[in-house]
C-alpha cells in the first residue's frame, strides 16, 4: 500500500497529537515526577492545538487506502472530544494530588485514548474501527484504576476492563461475520455488497447485532449499561468525568458512520434494535436514578437516559436526527463538564464528599456554585428555555418525523419522570438546612469550568440557532 502526502495531510491533526504525547511521555521518563505539572498543562495545549488543526486549513477526504475518512462529521465530534479531555485533565490535577497519585503517566494516558477515540471517529472500515476502539479502551482501563491505593478505583478499573473486554470480543465476532458474509471489512465494500445483493442478509444482521452490542456497551445504552454506575462511583472524579463526556461522544460518532454508512441498507433492521435500546435506555435513566444518594452514581444514571436519547435521534435514520445528535451532544458536553466541575468543589473539611445531602444549604453559603449547579440540573432535565430543552425538542420532532410516535411519547414521559432527581437535587441546595456547609472554593479551574459552562448554557439557551447551524452542516456530509 501507497501513501501519499494527501493521505499525511488528512491525518495531520492525529499524527501532530501521537508524536506529542511519544514526546511527552519521553520528557516525563528523562525527568521524573518533577516533570508531572507541565506534562498536564502540555497534555490540555497539544489538544488544543490539535482541535484547531481540525479546521486550520480544513479538507475532506479519504485517506490510507480509504482506512481513514475526514469530513465535517468526523472533524465536529472530534472537536467535542478534544475539548471534554483537555478539560478532564486541567480539572484532575489538583484531585490526584491532593489523593498524592499524581503522576505524569496519567495526562499521557489521556492523550492516548483521545488519539484512539479520533481513530475511532474517522474509522472507515471494520480494522481501523477496532484498531482505534482499543487504543482508547486500553489506556482507559488504566486510569479507571490510576489511585491505586483506593478499593474503589481498583474495583472500578477490573470491572470496567472484564466487561470491556467481553464487548470488544463480541464488536470483533460481529465484524469477523461481516467480513466473511461481505468479502470485506471497508465501509464501501460492506455498502456496495448489500446494495448489490451478494450478502446473505441474514447473516450479515447477526453480525451487525454482534457489532452494535460492541459500540452499545461503550455508550452505556441498555442493556450494556451494567459497568457504568459502578464506574462511575468507583473511578476517580476527574476520570468519571472524562468517562461522561469523550469516550461517550466518540462511540457515538462511530455509531452513526457505522449504521447511517455500510449498513444504511439494512436501515429497518437495525432501526428496531435502535429504537428499543433508545427506549429501554431512557426509561432506566429516569428510574433508576430517582433513589441514588450518591451524585456520582446519580450521574451514571443520568449519562444512561441521555445516551437514550441521542440514540433516539439516531433511530430517526434522516438528515434532520443526526443533526439534533450532533446538537445534543455539544450541550450534553457543556452540562456535563459544569456538573463534575461542581462536584469536584463539593468538600468539608478538605475530603470530597459526594452525597446528594451534601449540597444542603449550598446556595446560602455559595450562591454562586448553587445557580451555576441550578443551571445545568434545569438544563439536564429539559426545562424550557433552558439549552437542554432545546437539544431534547430537536431529537423528539426528528422522532416524529420518522413516524416514531410512541418512542418520542415514551421519551418525552421519562423526561418528565428524570425531572424529579434533578429538581431534587435544586431542592437540597435551596430549600434544605445544612448541617456542616461545604468549603468555600478559592477561584480555581473547577470554578473556571463552572462559570465557563453556565454562560455556555445560558448563550445556547437564549441563541440556539449558531449551534445548530454547525450540527447541520456536520449532519450534511452523510447526505450528499
Amino acid at each position: 500500500m501507497v501513501v501519499g502526502l494527501e493521505s499525511w495531510t488528512l491525518a495531520r491533526p492525529e499524527l501532530f497529537l501521537a508524536a506529542s504525547a511519544m514526546l511527552l511521555l519521553i520528557y516525563g521518563v528523562v525527568r521524573g515526577e518533577v516533570a508531572t505539572p507541565f506534562i498536564s498543562v502540555a497534555t490540555s495545549v497539544v489538544m488544543l492545538v490539535t482541535a484547531v488543526l481540525l479546521f486550520a486549513p480544513y479538507r475532506e477526504g479519504t485517506a490510507f487506502a480509504s482506512l481513514f475518512i475526514v469530513d465535517r462529521l468526523t472533524a465536529t465530534m472530534k472537536a467535542m472530544v478534544l475539548i471534554g479531555a483537555a478539560v478532564a485533565v486541567l480539572m484532575s490535577r489538583s484531585y490526584f494530588e491532593q489523593a498524592k497519585a499524581w503522576r505524569f503517566e496519567y495526562p499521557v494516558l489521556v492523550a492516548l485514548a483521545t488519539l484512539g477515540m479520533m481513530l475511532m471517529i474517522s474509522a472507515n472500515d471494520l480494522m481501523s474501527l477496532y484498531v482505534g476502539l482499543e487504543l482508547q479502551s486500553l489506556a482507559l482501563y488504566v486510569i479507571a484504576a490510576f489511585q491505586r491505593d483506593s478499593l474503589r478505583s481498583t474495583e472500578a478499573g477490573v470491572k470496567y476492563f472484564v466487561l470491556g473486554s467481553v464487548a470488544s470480543g463480541m464488536l470483533l465476532f460481529g465484524a469477523s461475520l461481516i467480513y466473511g458474509f461481505c468479502g470485506g471489512t471497508a465501509f464501501v465494500q460492506i455498502s456496495q455488497a448489500l446494495l448489490d445483493g451478494k450478502a446473505a442478509e441474514f447473516g450479515v444482521v447477526v453480525g451487525l447485532v454482534f457489532v452494535v452490542a460492541g459500540l452499545a456497551f461503550k455508550v452505556s445504552a441498555v442493556p450494556f449499561h451494567m459497568w457504568t454506575p459502578d464506574v462511575y462511583e468507583g473511578a476517580p472524579t476527574p476520570v468519571t468525568a472524562l468517562f461522561a463526556v469523550a469516550p461517550k461522544i466518540a462511540a457515538i460518532s462511530l455509531m452513526v458512520s457505522v449504521l447511517m454508512g455500510p449498513f444504511k441498507p439494512l436501515f429497518l433492521q437495525w432501526q428496531q434494535i435502535i429504537v428499543v435500546a433508545a427506549v429501554l435506555s431512557m426509561a432506566l435513566g429516569a428510574f433508576a436514578a430517582l433513589r441514588q444518594q450518591n451524585i456520582k452514581r446519580l450521574m451514571a444514571y443520568s449519562s444512561i437516559g441521555n445516551v437514550g436519547y441521542v440514540l433516539l435521534g439516531l433511530a430517526s435514520g434522516s438528515e434532520k436526527g443526526i443533526q439534533s445528535i450532533v446538537f445534543y451532544l455539544a450541550i450534553y458536553l457543556v452540562m456535563t463538564l459544569g456538573v463534575f466541575a461542581t462536584i469536584l468543589m463539593m468538600k468539608r473539611r478538605g475530603v470530597m464528599v459526594e452525597s446528594v445531602s451534601d449540597l444542603a444549604g449550598l446556595a446560602k453559603s455559595q450562591p454562586m456554585m448553587a445557580f451555576a449547579m441550578l443551571l445545568f440540573m434545569f438544563s439536564l432535565a429539559g426545562i424550557p428555555p433552558l439549552a437542554g430543552f432545546w437539544g431534547k425538542l430537536y431529537i423528539f420532532i426528528a422522532a416524529v418525523e420518522a413516524h416514531l410516535y410512541i418512542p418520542a411519547v415514551l421519551g418525552v414521559l421519562a423526561s418528565v419522570v428524570a425531572s424529579y432527581y434533578y429538581l431534587r437535587i435544586v431542592k437540597v441546595m435551596y430549600f434544605d438546612e445544612a448541617t456542616d456547609a461545604l468549603d468555600s472554593t478559592p477561584f480555581g479551574v473547577y470554578r473556571t469550568v463552572a462559570f465557563v459552562s453556565a454562560i455556555l448554557v445560558t448563550l445556547f439557551s437564549l441563541a440556539p440557532q449558531p449551534l445548530s447551524l454547525i450540527a447541520a452542516a456536520a449532519a450534511k456530509g452523510l447526505f450528499p
